[in-house]
């Protein structure tokens, strides 16, 4: 599919990709207060497109606003319905989904105060995050020099734009020194999340997550926990360090973008024996054949269009 013959959901109406413009003046432009969201819609077996966790994804999504402020000029079934027709619309088959709520431009300085709030969906085809090769044989990361943010300075649980300058830091570093991913920690040291990710660590038999504080709370990483219960697998939330990363079994990152991915080293250092291990592909199978709907216990996770 060609950009320029798709459409773009803007503020109630489907527009020519090429003409979802704003000004430059934009509030959110200069400032980072908006939200956004990452969702995918995917191919099944069936011949039909599902798109995985679209209510999770439009409820995080009304929450980041609330969390920020932003009072939202249209529904949750709303922007529900607008994100079904855009893929019908465009045509597509797979997809990755942007919705994003920012605010407009009028009065300019730190305080938007009654700057219109706009509202856009695109759709796009887009592969895997991480690379087809990251999938399958692991990616390597770095810790990150720079630090997620604290919670008492950032609305940690938001996905809100301005958030993410500290994952293009860290991203920017991580590629700048030959490595696929940033892992970064949290202001105590303890391993956190990757520049736009979940973290995971296997040891002897046991899955482990950072906790809900400074992380995001992802809805793959929400997922696993599910998955891993039908496997009989244990999970368990616990703050860890770096050299409990690094001496791991396994390791993998969990996002919208990144599904599963593996890591097979971190800092230079191989982790496990430096192939995805067993654990991380059987909860990889379980995710994908959900998302390809040949999973039956997880078929409600997909809204079919």
């Amino acid at each position: 599919m060609s950009e320029n013959s798709s459409k773009i959901w803007f503020d109630g109406e489907l527009v020519p990709w090429e003409d979802a413009n704003i000004h430059v003046l934009t509030h959110t432009l200069h400032y980072g207060l908006g939200v956004f969201e990452g969702i995918r819609a995917y191919h099944c077996e069936n011949g039909k497109t599902a798109i995985f966790k679209l209510d999770k994804h439009i409820k995080r999504l009304f929450d980041s606003c609330h969390i920020a402020e932003i009072k939202v000029p249209f529904d949750h079934e709303t922007l529900k319905n607008a994100t079904i027709n855009l893929l019908k619309v465009n045509e597509l088959k797979e997809a990755y989904i942007r919705p994003i709520i920012f605010i407009g431009h009028g009065t300019m300085g730190v305080n938007p105060q009654e700057n219109p709030i706009r509202v856009a969906i695109a759709a796009w085809p887009w592969g895997a995050y991480l690379g087809d090769d990251g999938l399958s044989k692991g990616i390597r990361v770095k810790i990150s020099s720079y630090t997620r943010m604290d919670v008492n300075s950032f609305m940690t649980k938001a996905k809100i734009c301005g958030n993410y300058v500290n994952s293009v830091f860290a991203k920017k570093e991580a590629i700048s020194l030959g490595f696929d991913e940033a892992i970064m920690l949290d202001t105590d040291g303890y391993i956190a999340e990757g520049s736009g990710e979940n973290v995971f660590i296997v040891r002897n038999g046991v899955v482990k997550t950072p906790p809900l504080t400074s992380i995001l709370e992802g809805i793959t990483r929400n997922f696993i926990f599910d998955i891993a219960e039908n496997e009989n697998i244990k999970v368990v939330e616990q703050r860890f360090t770096r050299d409990e990363f690094y001496t791991a079994d396994e390791v993998f990152l969990t996002g919208t973008a990144a599904e599963i991915t593996p890591i097979r080293e971190a800092d230079g250092r191989k982790i496990g024996n430096g192939t995805p291990g067993e654990i991380t592909k059987r909860l990889q199978e379980r995710f994908f054949n959900t998302i390809k709907g040949k999973d039956k216990k997880f078929e409600s996770c997909l809204t079919y269009i």
